[in-house]
């Protein structure tokens, strides 16, 4: 399965904890950023045709509803004989309207992202947030009422002013939205950021009390978890990111976009004036290329299939690359092991990164070349 993710990197605004490549006040480049995504588009769809499409950000709702029409009309023109089994578009609550889901519609998308992050107006402010708990809750509204599409809903635990009852409201009172999909993140807090210099340390307790205490009361909402930080309704779980935990391939399209095609990852030129100046040059925006091979690459495998609930079937490579290192995570608890089959205990869910560390080390990067 070939997936495509798309990157729309305007947004009205940093958030405190974002360090997503995103560019506030940029939005006079949009129509000349869309044929850019056409161009590199083009450069790279004879590899065949995608089988889901991501599209994120930044904020992709900052693009109006005909910049939508026509962002969707570059990429069939691009990949004319791709038949989308899923197509997924992300949008903040205060930049929701009418008309931006009515072109969403006439794009065939089937599953809306929401980014909530909190229903807590004092949360929302020190979080650097743009929108108010009502701007959530009435674009939640209009999702439902736009389609019969997938609606999934973002929130982090651990924001600054957020209390565990805080969090258990927020997250009550999603749940009561009969959502189908929910994405919950534990704050990070990553140098660079309006929130490290402000000198925020997050809570790692406090965090991890909340995350605890909301897996019982997903569950009692009929939500699956089936992966460390997604749950969903039968039938509405992300296959565009399913792919990317099986290890499979994917092309990135625009400003920081990542690849992985023919075993090789490739990561896009992240300033935006010159992603489109090297893309109308003729030439593929990439500064950064690696692949991996022999036990980097067994051990980024081990790490994308214990990010899965059900974990993953070890075949004899990664059995014996890792023998110490299975031995000292069923010791510590962290991995359960069933013959070949080795998943994240409950503990490890909590402590993935403690986990994932002892499969996965730096991997140099070269400059980019042609795919």
């Amino acid at each position: 399965m070939l997936g495509l993710y798309v990157h729309i990197p305007f947004c009205s605004g940093k958030c405190a904890y974002c360090d997503f490549t995103s560019f506030p006040g940029r939005a006079g480049l949009i129509p000349r950023y869309l044929a850019a995504l056409e161009a590199e588009a083009v450069m790279v769809s004879a590899h065949r045709a995608p089988e889901t499409l991501y599209v994120g950000g930044g904020t992709p709702s900052e693009l109006g509803a005909e910049q939508i029409d026509e962002l969707f009309s570059r990429l069939r023109r691009a990949y004319p004989t791709a038949r989308f089994s899923e197509v997924t578009f992300e949008l903040n609550p205060e930049s929701v309207d009418e008309a931006k889901l009515r072109a969403l519609r006439r794009a065939g998308v089937t599953r809306l992202s929401l980014g909530f992050q909190s229903l807590n107006e004092k949360v929302l402010e020190a979080a650097g947030r743009r929108h108010k708990p009502e701007d959530s809750l009435r674009a939640f509204r209009m999702a439902r009422s736009a389609g019969d599409w997938s609606v999934s809903v973002d929130l982090i635990c651990g924001l600054p002013g957020q209390t565990s009852a805080v969090f258990q409201d927020d997250l009550d009172r999603v749940l009561a939205l009969e959502l189908d999909h929910l994405s919950l993140y534990g704050l990070d807090v990553h140098e660079g950021t309006p929130l490290s210099r402000s000198g925020f340390v997050a809570d790692e307790d406090l965090g991890r009390d909340m995350l605890e205490a909301a897996l019982e009361r997903i569950a009692a909402a009929g939500l699956e978890h089936y992966e460390i930080s997604n749950f969903a309704r039968p039938g509405h779980e992300s296959r565009h990111n399913q792919n990317y935990w099986g290890g499979g391939e994917y092309v990135g399209l625009g400003s920081a976009a990542a690849s992985h095609l023919g075993g090789v990852r490739s990561r896009n030129i992240s300033d935006l004036d010159e992603y489109c100046r090297q893309v109308e040059a003729g030439a593929r925006p990439g500064v950064e290329r690696e692949k991996l091979e022999g036990k980097d690459k067994l051990g980024e495998q081990v790490l994308l299939g214990l990010r899965r609930i059900g974990g993953l079937d070890l075949d004899h490579d990664m059995e014996v690359e890792f023998r110490s290192e299975w031995q000292d995570l069923e010791r510590r608890g962290l991995v359960a092991r069933d013959g070949r089959r080795a998943r994240l205990t409950k503990e490890g869910l909590f402590l993935a990164n403690e986990a994932f560390v002892q499969f996965v080390a730096p991997f140099e990067t070269t400059e980019v070349e042609a795919l």
